[in-house]
């Protein structure tokens, strides 16, 4: 039979391990505010879901379709606090995206929806995020990658 099918493989030699460098401080705050805003945008996501089932909306389609985006942008949050954390090159395009759009809403919010209680403090979210992955210790070490 090993003649036919040959003989076993030789065991493959194991991956040398990867050298993760230790994230910067600002880096690792920035991770931070991503995740609370993650869990923020889950929160949202699961009250519009609730008030979705609970009121008579005008559209049920309208209704589920925010909450899917809503969730959508939570889950996208989280896997990009997440790379943040890893200092992983990838992360940091997505969260400066999705804090243009989180800042949009918040200027919507507390400036022409007069929800001042909920646009105020997404919009030091937003700052405070992209202030910590505008340092330079951060912008150099996605650049090192």
């Amino acid at each position: 039979m090993e003649r036919l099918l040959g003989g076993a493989a030789e065991p493959a030699a194991p991956r040398p391990e990867r050298e993760r460098p230790a994230a910067p401080t600002a880096v690792r705050r920035a991770a931070l505010v991503a995740g609370v805003e993650a869990a923020g945008l889950a929160a949202v996501a699961l009250w519009l879901l609730v008030l979705t089932f609970t009121s008579t909306a005008d559209s049920v389609g309208r209704a589920l379709a925010e909450v899917v985006y809503v969730g959508i942008f939570a889950v996208a949050l989280g896997a990009a606090a997440v790379g943040l954390w890893r200092v992983s090159p990838w992360s940091r395009g997505p969260v400066v995206f999705l804090q243009l759009l989180l800042g949009l809403f918040g200027f919507y919010s507390a400036f022409e929806w007069g929800g001042a209680w909920v646009g105020v403090p997404l919009l030091a979210l937003v700052a405070t995020e992209l202030y910590l992955l505008a340092t330079p210790e951060a912008r150099l070490a996605f650049e090192d990658r």
